[in-house]
């Protein structure tokens, strides 16, 4: 399995309404035939030093392999998706793990 997580950090000035459009898109990505498992998430709303809350969304996506993951990246889908919501990325930062 490929573990693929991404955290999002959403320009201050996003509205409401962009961040529910934003969650649909991430939804939007369980569509790839590669993806396994998908998981979309927000901050949990825990204290710790060593737990990072300033993320907007936390997307999760698990592949069979790493050829699975190769066709995600450039699936019309995944494309669609960052066409339509790049703009409103302020940070991004990604994890792939075996």
């Amino acid at each position: 399995m490929l573990t693929h997580h991404v955290l999002f950090w959403l320009k201050a000035d996003t509205t409401e309404d962009q961040k529910k459009a934003f969650r649909k898109g991430l939804e939007s990505l369980e569509k790839v035939e590669t993806v396994k498992s998908i998981f979309i998430g927000t901050p949990a709303p825990i204290e710790r030093a060593v737990v990072d809350t300033t993320y907007t969304f936390s997307l999760i996506t698990l592949f069979e392999d790493l050829a699975g993951h190769d066709v995600y990246q450039t699936h019309p889908v995944h494309l669609a998706f960052l066409d339509e919501f790049r703009v409103l990325f302020e940070k991004v930062i990604i994890y792939d793990s075996i």
